[in-house]
């Protein structure tokens, strides 16, 4: 539990609600599985050459959802996802855009979440993509 309160926008209500509602974290081979699970996915139908994407699975535990979007809008600020979350936003318009934001800082949150479970470590950002000019 201390390890999901190490991640942005996660305390201690959130985390215990998260870890109980995950479980066992060994149940899930890698990041996606679990996203997959949480059900902030969206629904995909495909049929011979067509391919459709729908709103959000919502196949999980309603509760787990609940709470990563909840640690999604403390997190969104936050200096690790503000840029992406911004980003996104802007990209979608006034009407949807911090909605898809928040699940989609919803998301890289679950990926960050398995990450810190399996490997047993505290919140890491990932390193930026932009090379430093020497």
């Amino acid at each position: 539990m201390s390890l999901l309160t190490s991640a942005p926008g996660i305390g201690w209500v959130l985390g215990y609600t998260i870890a109980s509602e995950i479980g066992d974290i060994g149940r899930f081979a890698s990041p996606k599985k679990l996203v997959g699970y949480t059900g902030l996915c969206p629904r995909v139908h495909q049929s011979g050459g067509s391919d459709h994407r729908g709103p959000l699975a919502k196949n999980g535990p309603k509760y787990l959802r609940w709470a990563l979007i909840e640690a999604a809008v403390h997190a969104g600020p936050s200096s690790v996802y503000r840029e992406h979350y911004e980003r996104t936003a802007k990209r979608l318009g006034r009407q949807r855009g911090n909605k898809v934001a928040r699940v989609e800082v919803a998301r890289k949150l679950t990926e960050a979440i398995w990450h810190m479970l399996t490997k047993s470590e505290p919140f890491a950002p990932a390193r930026s993509r932009t090379a430093l000019v020497a």
